[in-house]
């Protein structure tokens, strides 16, 4: 049985997302829209450390 932290499900969209952009920027053929999405996946990766914590929702406790 376990019981599911909203928290720590939350930190991971946030991270899903986050790498998304990356994957995005990877493939973009503009160099603005390279750096846009990028910044994009950052703003989103370091507001999800503040919020819940640096690898918050990472492990599964059992």
């Amino acid at each position: 049985m376990s019981i599911e932290d909203p928290s720590g499900k939350r930190a991971q969209e946030m991270r899903d997302k986050a790498q998304e952009l990356e994957q995005a920027a990877q493939y973009a053929a503009d160099p603005a829209e390279r750096q846009r999405l990028t910044q994009k996946a950052l703003h989103i990766r370091e507001k999800s450390e503040q919020v819940y914590g640096f690898g918050a929702g990472t492990m599964d406790p059992m």
